[in-house]
């Protein structure tokens, strides 16, 4: 591909240099690859598929006229990367940056505060709309709101949506964090009027003492998983999340470019993956990017899923010991998986230098590239695209997935440094 690795080394420090240990991947069906801290699985996808559900087109358009209806809303920007596209080799990388999203630092609260709408909307007999909010704020419903308390479990930046929606909507929420949580993420959630604790548990766990806390004391469980007979409120939240979605083709328009080819999505439960993946399916039908999920090693339950292809979801259990603290997941989500089993060609399993390498190629630009501040979950999808571009020994899944000089790379970096002291110790 006329890249130099060791040029772009010297630019970019944190390239991984571990030594592979097998690579394998087939000319049709399921393939895979392994190297130390690198694992790939493709499958061919079903091109009939486009939209489904709650990420139809019509859905994202109602969340984002919502969202737009809010007073803080701004639109993220999405930001072009020329010199690191000819560092890499690619015709062009694009990046959603969320780090800016209602002062949240993470793209969260787009599916809390649609969510906790939603849910307000069908208990008051109102429609989810652009009015929805000015409605709420009537008098006739204020001391009603304040009597309502929304409970979550989260690795951080979904609780401090929740929290945040909570707070803006008048209403109370709980949130538990799991074991080995940050304090900053909990002091965040804190400042913004929630309860909120950390407990000895880990993610999965954390999220069934939620729902059973929700069921005892009558509260409303607002979680970014579903599972069977759980999925409505899941089915906002993703519908919440389209709003990134639909400001990134608006944006794409506008500056002339052309449709991506390649779409690196971050994954911990897959609900995130699974609204965008369905909404630019549905957008860009025959034209849709080959999508590829990154999650992290210590809890990739979607990849250990598409690797079984046994039409079962194979959870991850025990201690997930990533900085990756908003992908630590280690069930799938129903919905998503639903979305993402037919529509994503790769799943990656990365260790957490993938994700530092990412960091840093953002962090630390080069050639007149804007500085984007990413965190640990936001920057791993581009930290796996470098991978595959640059090392030699992933050539045979470069090639299966199309990567080449005319590639054109959309990844979203879903939050900014949410974890600052990692964050400063990863960039020096």
């Amino acid at each position: 591909m006329g890249i130099n690795p060791e040029l772009f080394a010297l630019q970019f420090p944190g390239l991984p240099r571990q030594r592979a240990r097998s690579i394998r991947v087939s000319a049709s069906g399921k393939g895979g690859s392994m190297k130390q801290g690198f694992s790939i699985v493709t499958q061919s996808v079903r091109p009939e598929l486009f939209g489904t559900g709650c990420v139809s087109l019509k859905a994202a358009e109602s969340a984002a006229a919502f969202h737009r209806s809010l007073p803080c809303y701004a639109p993220t920007p999405l930001e072009e990367l020329p010199a690191l596209a000819r560092s890499l080799g690619v015709e062009q990388i694009l990046v959603k940056d969320e780090s800016r999203r209602f002062g949240l630092n993470a793209f969260k609260g787009l599916g809390g505060s649609y969510a906790i709408a939603g849910w307000l909307c069908r208990t008051f007999g109102l429609e989810l709309n652009e009015n929805t909010f000015a409605q709420l704020q009537s008098p006739s419903f204020r001391d009603r709101l304040k009597e309502i308390t929304f409970v979550t479990a989260t690795d951080g930046n979904h609780g401090r949506g929740v929290a945040w929606a909570a707070q803006v909507f008048g209403c109370r929420a709980v949130v538990y964090l799991p074991k080995g949580s940050a304090r900053e993420r909990l002091d965040n959630i804190l400042a913004l009027g929630a309860d909120a604790e950390i407990t000895g548990w880990n993610y999965d766990d954390t999220v069934r003492f939620a729902e059973e806390t929700a069921r005892k004391k009558g509260w409303v469980l607002i979680q970014d998983t579903a599972w069977p007979g759980y999925e409505d409120i899941p089915a906002d939240i993703m519908g919440g999340y389209t709003t990134l979605a639909w400001e990134t083709e608006r944006q794409r328009t506008e500056q002339g470019w052309e449709v991506p080819t390649h779409l690196f999505l971050q994954a911990g439960v897959g609900s995130f993956a699974g609204a965008m993946a369905g909404y630019f399916s549905a957008l860009w039908k025959e034209k849709r990017p080959r999508i590829i999920v990154v999650e992290p090693d210590q809890a990739d339950c979607l990849y250990q899923t598409a690797k079984a292809a046994d039409g079962a979801l194979h959870a991850v259990t025990g201690p997930m010991n990533s900085m990756m603290a908003g992908l630590c997941c280690g069930e799938p989500c129903t919905l998503g998986w639903e979305i993402l089993r037919d529509r994503v060609c790769g799943f990656i399993s990365c260790d957490d230098e993938t994700s530092a390498l990412g960091m840093r190629l953002l962090g630390k630009p080069g050639g007149g590239d804007p500085l984007i501040v990413s965190g640990e979950s936001g920057a791993v999808p581009l930290g796996a695209a470098a991978r595959l571009l640059l090392e030699p020994d992933l050539a045979a899944f470069r090639e299966a997935l199309g990567l080449d000089a005319r590639s054109r790379i959309l990844v979203i970096s879903t939050e900014e440094d949410t974890g600052r002291e990692n964050y400063q110790r990863i960039l020096g």
